[in-house]
């Protein structure tokens, strides 16, 4: 097994660890707080499973935070008089969903070039890469900010809504599209501090986004009035506070780079080149996600609202599930970065091995909590006789959804972290083109729900083979740039 080690091999492999940490303890008053990231980092030790889960927890709790803030922005839209206010911040966080959706390329192709210049040492790099990829993001916000009518015209007319909610759904956006440049420097910013192993910024940041997004929701909306356009502005104002907290905290380090070296790594035609590419590959993979869960919410739809409500319910498991399993996720990404900045394949495999069996213990047992109490798990969520009478239809399908998923998430972590971006769009658009689609459209001509679901479950597996089967090639590419008598072959 991946995990079997000898006893003596592992006294080595901690008295190694010590050493260095020894050593990072007694540095030079000089030495930057990166150094002592690599030094740690840079140890042969496979000890790095304590530093692994305390960021995988650290990201999970940060993770949570998103939902509860969005139940509470809920809350307070909820008990307005007039329920147009929430139907129109719904239907223009469709629009925000698919905008935002579509750059989350600018999180996680940050994470893994972030994590493999830190693991190669290079201290200049790890600067650049967050200030090339942060000018990147101001340059897609602004334009998005010179296109935000075009764009809110676009997307109203395609959303369909009564005059009165798309009134609302406009004041929501119309102050919301403000917030476009720290929303995406924020996407960054928390890219760059996870490619770091950073799990306390990343939380401090999520704290700050989201606990100054309630404060601002209750005061704009509950005591000033101001219904959607105050969720809005509550919205934009708290992601300039994560953002400009976050600059704040990365300030410390893009200080300490020289401005002529900065400079040199921003006008660094080929490592651009890698950004672009990298991110326009993970664009790529982010649409034909979107595409496949969008075509089973309206496949949905066409089966009947009873059935539509049962698998929005079951979505809501699937994605709070995704905040637990895209905690471990993004901790693959950062240490597998980092470890393949090193060249070091002897703890990419253990690394690959204890993420997969959490993730995948995380994935079934959430499904077999929610089969096992189901009645009144989803009582809280509806009380409606004929959903809930439905959901025992279907629910059995969240097994082999969550096994598969939870396996695919992890798998995504790891191959970010080694900035295969190629790898993750080429079986994106495999595992929707042949994975889902070809039983979904069977599902549809039959209005079958079962093969609805069926379809979901092979998508997630399709993700799981086509992403597998390069694993071993992933780790044979490593291998040889550890053997001297084989030339390194660029990143």
């Amino acid at each position: 097994m991946l995990f079997t080690q000898s006893g003596d091999a592992i006294a080595t492999l901690e008295r190694s660890l010590e050493y260095r940490l020894l050593e990072a303890s007694s540095a030079k008053p000089s030495q930057t707080r990166l150094e002592a990231e690599e030094a740690i980092m840079e140890s042969p030790s496979h000890r790095f499973y304590q530093p692994f889960l305390r960021l995988a927890i650290l990201n999970i709790v940060s993770n949570l935070m998103v939902p509860l803030a969005s139940l509470m922005d809920v809350a307070f839209l909820g008990h307005l008089n007039d329920i147009r206010h929430l139907a129109g911040v719904a239907i223009a966080s469709v629009l925000f969903n698919v905008l935002y959706w579509s750059f989350g390329f600018l999180r996680m192709g940050t994470t893994g070039l972030t994590a493999q210049a830190l693991g190669r040492g290079n201290q200049d790099e790890v600067v650049g890469v967050g200030v090339r990829n942060g000018c990147l993001a101001i340059a897609i916000a602004l334009g998005l900010l010179v296109f935000q009518v075009p764009l809110r015209q676009l997307g109203f007319a395609i959303l369909s809504a009564p005059p009165e909610v798309k009134d609302a759904g406009f004041a929501y956006y119309n102050a919301m599209i403000w917030g476009a440049p720290a929303n995406l420097l924020g996407f960054v910013l928390l890219g760059w501090f996870l490619g770091r192993g950073q799990g306390k910024q990343v939380l401090l940041l999520s704290l700050v986004a989201n606990g100054s997004n309630v404060i601002l929701n209750y005061w704009l909306i509950v005591q000033l009035g101001w219904a959607s356009a105050g969720a809005g502005w509550a919205t934009m104002l708290s992601q300039v506070a994560m953002a400009s907290l976050g600059l704040l905290l990365a300030w410390g380090d893009i200080r300490r780079v020289p401005m002529p070296r900065l400079t040199q790594q921003l006008s660094d035609w080929q490592a651009l080149r890698t950004t672009l590419v990298l991110n326009g590959d993970i664009m790529i993979r982010t649409f034909a996600l979107l595409l496949a869960f969008s075509w089973f919410t309206n496949l949905s739809s066409m089966l009947g609202t009873v059935i539509l409500a049962a698998n929005t319910l079951l979505l809501q498991v699937i994605s709070f599930t995704s905040y637990f399993i895209d905690g471990i996720a993004f901790a693959t990404e950062s240490f597998t970065g980092s470890f393949h900045g090193q060249k070091d394949l002897t703890r990419l495999k253990p690394l690959l091995s204890l993420s997969l069996v959490l993730s995948l213990s995380l994935g079934l047992t959430i499904a077999g909590g929610a089969i096992a109490f189901q009645r009144p798990l989803f009582q809280l969520l509806t009380s409606h006789s004929p959903v809930l009478n439905q959901i025992p239809q279907v629910i059995g399908w969240l097994l082999p959804v969550l096994g598969f998923g939870a396996i695919a998430y992890i798998l995504d972590g790891y191959f970010l972290g080694l900035t295969q971006g190629r790898v993750l769009r080429n079986t994106a658009v495999i595992a929707t083109a042949l994975g889902f689609a070809p039983t979904a459209l069977l599902a549809g001509y039959w209005q079958n729900e079962q093969l609805l679901w069926l379809a979901l479950a092979i998508y997630m597996m399709t993700r799981v083979i086509t992403l597998g089967l390069q694993v071993p090639k992933s780790l044979k590419t490593t291998a040889r740039s550890l053997d001297p008598a084989v030339p390194a072959s660029p990143d």
